[in-house]
C-alpha cells in the first residue's frame, strides 16, 4: 500500500519510541517516505514532532545567556538510581540532596517506582513541590507550595503537532498565595542574590521579549491577531530542495554519536546500534518466567498524570485501573473477566483487574495509564513494572517495553 500510494504519509507518534530499540525504529520509518518520494506530494511524508518551525530564543526565559555548562544536567527518567546514588546516573557527581519540583510527579510517573520511592523516602533529602493538586510527589514533601492555574497567570502556548503560537492571558486572580513558576524562580532567585533581568520582569514583559527576540513580532501584535501561523510554506516543509543538512541530503546512515539531546553519561549501547535501517534486537522479549510484552499506553483521558485526579476523569476510564489481555490468553491461564490478578516482573508486582479484549495482540498486555498510586489495590502503580535503563542515543525510559507475567490473584 506504501509503495502503490504516492502521497503515503506516515504520523510517527510517541508512543512506539518508547522502546529500546524505538529511536532506530523512528529512524527507519522515518527513511520510508524518503525512499518512495512521498514528500514531493501535498498530503505525504512524514510527521514527528515540529518544535523547530517555532523558532524559540528562551535566552530571557531559561538565563541561557548565563548557563554553566559544567553543571550536570540529570535524566528525571533515572530519578529512583538518582537519588539512590548511582554513580553513573549522578554522572559521576556528589548526590543530589535538594529538589524543587515544578510541572512533574515523578512520584507516580517515572519507571522503576520501587527505587523511586526508595529515593524519596531518604531522610537526608529536602523536596518541595510546587503544585496545584495534593499528587503522589506533593505527599513526599518537605514544603508544598501552591501553583497558579493556567487561567491564572499570563502565558503563551505552542500545542503538540499544532502549528500556531497562541496568547494565554490571565482571566482570573489566583486563590490565596498561589503563585506561577516564574514567581516563584524569581523570588527565589532575590533571595539568593542571583541578578539576571529575566528574573524581575512580568510575565507579560517576558512573553513580549520572546516574542520580539524570536522574530514573531510584539505581545500587542499577538493580542490583536489571538494567534500566529508558523507553518513554513509547502517547498521548506516537504524538504523539496533538500533536506536539513548542509548538502541537502537526507541521512540513511545516521551519525548516533553526534545526535541532539544526547544524555552524555549513560546513553545506552551507541556502538552496537544498527549503522543502517534496521531491525535491533534489544528489546525485552518474553521468556518462559516472563512470557507476556506490557505496554504501558496512554488512556483517553488522562495526559499523563494530569486530570487523573478529576472524578470525571477517571469515570470514563472505568473508575479503576485495568489490564487488558486476549480472552484466548486469559482462557489458557484461568483468568476471568474482571478478576484480580498479579502483574510483576524483577522489578516488583502489582494488583490490578483484569479486562478481556480482542483487540489485543496474543502474548501482549497493555495497561493505559497513568492511575494514581492509591487506585491501585496495593498502592502500587503501573510503573512499578517498567525499567529505568537509558535507551541509547538520547537516555529516557522504555515505557512500553516490558517483559511480564500475569496470574490470578489468590487470597
Amino acid at each position: 500500500m506504501v509503495g502503490a500510494t504516492k502521497r503515503a504519509f506516515f504520523r510517527l507518534g510517541y508512543g512506539f519510541a518508547r522502546s529500546r530499540n524505538g529511536p532506530v525504529n523512528m529512524h527507519a520509518a522515518a527513511c520510508i517516505p524518503a525512499v518512495t518520494g512521498a514528500w514531493l506530494h501535498e498530503g505525504g511524508g512524514a510527521f514527528h514532532n515540529n518544535s523547530d518551525i517555532y523558532h524559540w530564543n528562551k535566552s530571557m526565559i531559561e538565563g541561557l545567556d548565563l548557563r554553566d555548562a559544567s553543571v550536570r544536567m540529570l535524566d528525571q527518567s533515572r530519578i529512583g538510581a538518582i537519588l539512590c546514588g548511582d554513580r553513573a546516573a549522578l554522572a559521576e557527581g556528589p548526590p543530589v540532596s535538594a529538589m524543587l519540583i515544578q510541572n512533574t510527579n515523578p512520584m507516580s510517573v517515572c519507571p522503576d517506582q520501587e527505587t523511586v520511592k526508595r529515593g524519596f523516602a531518604r531522610d537526608d533529602l529536602f523536596v518541595c513541590v510546587h503544585e496545584q493538586f495534593m499528587t503522589e510527589t506533593a505527599r513526599m514533601a518537605d514544603v508544598v507550595l501552591p501553583a497558579t492555574m493556567f487561567v491564572e497567570h499570563d502565558d503563551v502556548y505552542q500545542a503538540g503537532g499544532s502549528q500556531y503560537i497562541l496568547l494565554g492571558p490571565k482571566l482570573i486572580d489566583p486563590p490565596g498565595e498561589c503563585r506561577s513558576n516564574h514567581e516563584v524562580i524569581g523570588g527565589l532567585a532575590k533571595r539568593l542574590g542571583v541578578a539576571h533581568p529575566g528574573f524581575d520582569m512580568t510575565a507579560r514583559e517576558l512573553i513580549d521579549w520572546t516574542l520580539r527576540n524570536s522574530g514573531w513580532g510584539t505581545l500587542a501584535e499577538l493580542e490583536a491577531k489571538r494567534w500566529i501561523d508558523c507553518q513554513p510554506d509547502f517547498e521548506t516543509a516537504h524538504y523539496v530542495k533538500g533536506f536539513a543538512y548542509p548538502d541537502g541530503k537526507f541521512r540513511f546512515k545516521p551519525d548516533w554519536p553526534k545526535v541532539p539531546f544526547r544524555m552524555p553519561h549513560h546513553a545506552g549501547p551507541i556502538s552496537a546500534m544498527p549503522k543502517l535501517p534496521d531491525h535491533w534486537t534489544i528489546i525485552e522479549e518474553q521468556d518462559e518466567a516472563h512470557p507476556f510484552r506490557l505496554a504501558t499506553s496512554p488512556s483517553r483521558g488522562f495526559l499523563n498524570s494530569t486530570f487523573n485526579e478529576t472524578p470525571s476523569s477517571r469515570e470514563r476510564e472505568g473508575g479503576r485501573p485495568e489490564v487488558m489481555i486476549h480472552p484466548d490468553d486469559a482462557q489458557t491461564i484461568g483468568i476471568e473477566d474482571g478478576a484480580e490478578v498479579l502483574l510483576g516482573n524483577a522489578r516488583g508486582q502489582i494488583r490490578i483487574h483484569a479486562r478481556l479484549f480482542y483487540g489485543v495482540r496474543r502474548g501482549v498486555l497493555i495497561a493505559e495509564s497513568i492511575w494514581p498510586n492509591d487506585a491501585y489495590i496495593d498502592g502500587r502503580g503501573i510503573n512499578t513494572l517498567t525499567g529505568a535503563d537509558a535507551i541509547a542515543p538520547y537516555g529516557g525510559a522504555a515505557f512500553h517495553d516490558n517483559k511480564v507475567w500475569i496470574r490470578p490473584f489468590k487470597d
